[in-house]
């Protein structure tokens, strides 16, 4: 099959929108070197002074290692949740599988002021009969990030399902193998990817999940996406540019890593 180079046209136009698109996100970079106490563009001198904040204030030192915290838990939950519910629909099969996909996918299809508040009167339900889990608690957190990335999980691990030959799974019914068996020696090692396509895309929903966590807390489980979106709308902090250079570094680096893995592949 004959492949399509685009000509220099064509790269042209391609690099001239990438550009377009990419500098507001280059923009935050001179402004991260600030010394002004607010967001400007630095004069004759650079300032390290703000990168020094993200490592001498014990807020976004607590918010980053919370929202790690809340991600990690968050993907170690949704996704056995998402891959028990997808294997268990591909497997038995059941009269009602649209519903119950429906049902499952409700927080991707309403509106996510909706999902916030029902999950902001459950989570303040749980607190009156518990300190563990409810409004204002990191396993609040947890548990409303469950309720909004997991259908993301559903939907991947549904996909990849349809892909797999169903006739591996009657051979292993043929051969006595148990469901449990079934599912966990036959299917799962069929869509691993897709399990780890889903834990990442959990991580990364959870990690920059804000909607909804700013109905669900308040002062005590501050996150880094919320202590950024508090610091724009209080006193436009310069080192919320500091940290989105920080994430934007990071997220290059990955790409990076990802592209030299898939050329020796």
């Amino acid at each position: 099959m004959r492949s399509y180079r685009p000509g220099p046209l064509g790269l042209l136009l391609g690099a001239t929108v990438a550009v377009f698109l990419l500098l507001p996100l280059i923009a935050v970079v001179p402004v991260s070197f600030t010394p002004m106490r607010f967001l400007s563009m630095p004069g004759a001198v650079w300032s390290w002074r703000h990168y020094r904040t993200l490592i001498d204030d014990p807020d976004w030192i607590d918010s980053i290692l919370l929202s790690l915290r809340v991600a990690v838990v968050t993907t170690a939950i949704a996704v056995p949740l998402a891959a028990s519910f997808a294997i268990g629909l591909w497997m038995l099969r059941p009269r009602y599988s649209g519903l119950l996909v429906g049902f499952v996918l409700l927080p991707m299809v309403v509106p996510p002021v909706i999902s916030a508040l029902a999950l902001y009167f459950l989570l303040t339900a749980l607190s009156q009969a518990n300190d563990w889990v409810g409004y204002d608690t990191w396993l609040g957190v947890v548990l409303a990030h469950i309720v909004v990335v997991a259908p993301f999980a559903v939907v991947l691990l549904l996909s990849a399902l349809s892909q797999v030959d169903r006739r591996i799974d009657l051979a292993a019914r043929g051969m006595g193998a148990s469901v449990a068996t079934r599912a966990v020696r036959v299917i799962l090692p069929n869509i691993r990817f897709a399990v780890a396509a889903a834990a990442l895309l959990c991580f990364v929903l959870s990690w920059e999940e804000i909607g909804v966590t700013l109905f669900v807390t308040s002062v005590n489980a501050v996150t880094l996406p919320r202590l950024m979106w508090m610091g724009l709308r209080d006193n436009i902090d310069p080192a919320i540019a500091t940290m989105s250079v920080v994430l934007i570094a990071l997220t290059a680096f990955g790409l990076a890593v990802r592209a030299v893995l898939r050329r020796h592949d």
